[in-house]
């Protein structure tokens, strides 16, 4: 482990970027030699297959646009907790966290609370972000527990030819388990830093008659940092900025997938509710009582048969709640109000829709796609009032209706290159229709080589809270229009004799009527407008390695330059440099492994025109897979150095840096009866 060791210590003793790739760089020859000879039979390529990308199946070199994949097994064997965990992980990606919600950064572009309102979030290819703030859940937010995702699909570029709205920076798609990937009843539980316990009990089973069922609940329950300090708030009226059993964390969650025949139902509910220690929005600081609680759930139900002639067709409906209820304590005394009033801000979603989709090969050179959406979004509302003395800010209820249709075809010309041609037609009552195209030409010059030529053109419609929401410190804006974005890029995906696969892009996002937090120059408030354009340009490259042994690994590293297009000056929160590390060694077969993921973010400009600094996290996880009979037990380290980092503020924040956790530990065990 000497050199795995010198690259740890490379990367947290450097901040520069060359360093990190000279460490980066240093596993390498873990990836090249490996640890055991190979043989004949581990020389054949197994390609991943990827359905997210074109609603169907295929290998990911014929899918138009650059795909990263992770199992399940992955996240067993790197201590994944969170799908924002998960996401941190993949190339080109990065993630924010404001102590309340985790933000998703996609190749340079992470506005800080912007809900991940421009990527599209699927569990099995059900839409999951809400219909007030388009948010996409990442964190302990997100309701489906890690443990039932059986693969992670992640399609990077625009995907609006296909997927409604937020498919704006790319769609990431959930695929959760079935009752056939799991034995009968399982349980788990686990206990970490900061008072943490998490248990799940499931159960699955495939019967004689074709029913398969998955059955799962699941209960989080964490104290958070007992003692949280910010500077900004170092006084002797403030606690000497010292936070105080304010960053507590609790969910419950339930699923249930049942299949048989040709019909699939998933169910899904979640409850969060997360304690704010950061004092948002200005509020009163080291008062445990301001917190949020989210909640969401759905019913989806999935019909899949083949027609006559040769036409597949593939149809769902389904039905979405969504509940936020935000709890905010302030002090009015400066004001000649009371000392402490409890605010309550609120939003409820609730939509009902369907999905129909018709495919076929045509003159063995076609593979034709035709598909069509509705959304009726039965309540969309917001509001926000103090509760005693009772007075209402504002009080706006609304609906809307969102309707679709979309096509795809997939040319083979040669039998070597592939056209990739897609269209999508929008109406939205809210205002007015849009059309996009998408277009990729796939050439395989050799068996094992492809070349992506990737054009797509996006949009995203303002949200319900940035056209609506209206109370103290906001201001409404019902004039805005959507976003819209262009992207060109190349794409060499290379595969090599032994278990090699190395992927590399050349990308350029230019993006216009960029809707921003403005401040209104008359009153103060923050108002949405179509402000900014942003040019994002860059590249990025990844080599991985995975054996039947099980000894895998893996190196990334990308390069994006995200500007304002106005100013030329960088854009907030947008590292020019990522780099990921992986390694799993077996240690016992294929019962124990030990794994390491790192994760580097160059420094990073804040609201303030500072910077966070870049950072090197490495993560260590020792994980057993049916060491003793029926049961999986891992341990997992976390910044195990116990590195100082941070990630910028947003406009809510009185803290410019927002410093993240140090070292912590989970210990997990789970039995399989």
């Amino acid at each position: 482990m000497g050199k795995l060791e010198a690259y740890v210590r490379i990367s947290l003793r450097h901040s520069g970027w060359r360093k990190v790739l000279q460490g980066l760089l240093s596993l390498l020859p873990f990836l090249i030699t490996g640890l055991t000879p190979m043989r004949e039979d581990l020389m054949n390529i197994d390609i991943d297959s990827v359905y997210s990308a074109s609603k169907f199946k295929q290998k990911v070199t014929e899918a138009p646009a650059s795909v990263t994949i992770i199992t399940a097994e992955d996240i067993r064997k790197y201590g994944y907790r969170t799908l924002a965990d998960i996401l941190r992980n993949v190339r080109g990606f990065y993630v924010t966290y404001d102590r309340n919600y985790s933000y998703l950064g996609v190749r340079g572009f992470g506005r800080p609370a912007d809900y991940n309102s421009r990527v599209a979030l699927l569990v099995d290819g059900h839409r999951v972000n809400d219909n007030v703030y388009d948010q996409a859940p990442l964190g302990t937010e997100f309701p489906i527990d890690v443990d039932l995702i059986d693969r992670v699909e992640v399609i990077r570029g625009p995907n609006s030819s296909l997927y409604v709205a937020n498919a704006f920076l790319g769609v990431i798609n959930i695929i959760t388990k079935r009752g056939r990937d799991s034995k009968m009843e399982n349980v788990s539980g686990e206990l970490a830093s900061f008072g943490t316990v998490q248990g799940r009990v499931s159960y699955a089973n495939k019967f004689d008659n074709g029913l398969e069922l998955l059955l799962s609940g699941s209960f989080y329950d964490s104290n958070g940092q007992d003692r949280l300090f910010f500077k900004e708030f170092d006084s002797p009226a403030t606690n000497h900025g010292i936070a105080v059993n304010a960053d507590d964390d609790q969910f419950q969650q339930l699923l249930a997938n049942a299949s048989y025949g040709r019909f699939t139902l998933h169910a899904v509910y979640g409850s969060r509710d997360k304690g704010i220690p950061t004092a948002s929005f200005g509020t009163v600081f080291n008062d445990p009582g301001t917190r949020t609680i989210d909640q969401r759930g759905y019913l989806d139900l999935f019909y899949d048969r083949d027609l006559s002639s040769g036409w597949r067709f593939t149809g769902r409906t389904f039905y979405d709640e969504f509940n936020y209820h935000g709890t905010y304590i302030y002090d009015y005394s400066q004001s000649g109000g009371t000392s402490r009033v409890v605010n309550r801000d609120f939003a409820y979603g609730t939509w009902a829709g369907a999905e129909v989709t018709l495919s076929k090969r045509l003159l063995e050179r076609h593979r034709l796609t035709l598909g069509s959406q509705f959304r009726e979004n039965f309540k969309q509302d917001q509001g926000n009032y103090d509760q005693q003395p009772l007075f209402q800010y504002f009080n706006d209820r609304r609906n809307s209706t969102i309707s679709s249709v979309y096509a795809q075809d997939e040319i083979r010309l040669p039998s070597n290159l592939v056209l990739n041609l897609g269209l999508r037609y929008d109406h939205y009552s809210t205002f007015g229709s849009t059309t996009n195209p998408r277009a990729a030409l796939i050439y395989s010059p050799l068996e094992k080589t492809t070349i992506k030529f990737l054009f797509g053109q996006a949009f995203r419609p303002p949200n319900f809270y940035e056209l609506y929401y209206h109370a103290p410190g906001n201001l409404a804006n019902p004039s805005l229009q959507p976003e819209a974005v262009k992207t060109m890029e190349l794409v060499w995906e290379q595969y090599f004799a032994n278990h090699f696969q190395l992927t590399m892009s050349g990308f350029h996002y230019p993006i216009r009527g960029l809707i921003s937090a403005t401040t209104d120059q008359n009153t103060g408030f923050i108002k949405y407008r179509n402000a900014d354009e942003v040019d994002i340009r860059g590249m990025d490259i990844g080599l991985n390695r995975k054996l039947a042994a099980g000894l895998e690994g893996g190196v990334s590293y990308s390069f994006q330059n995200a500007k304002d297009g106005l100013s030329g000056m960088p854009l907030t929160n947008s590292p020019k440099h990522l780099g990921q590390a992986y390694l799993s060694l077996p240690l016992i077969q294929q019962r124990l492994f030990a794994s390491m993921d790192l994760q580097y973010v160059s420094r990073r400009r804040t609201l303030a025109n500072n910077f966070a600094s870049a950072y090197a996290i490495p993560n260590f996880t020792l994980f057993s897979r049916n060491l003793l009979n029926g049961w999986d037990v891992s341990g997992s380290l976390y910044n195990p150095f116990n590195q100082k980092f941070g990630d910028p503020g947003a406009n809510e924040h009185v803290q410019d840096i927002l410093y993240q956790d140090g070292r912590s530990f989970r210990i997990k065990v789970g039995y399989r009866f």
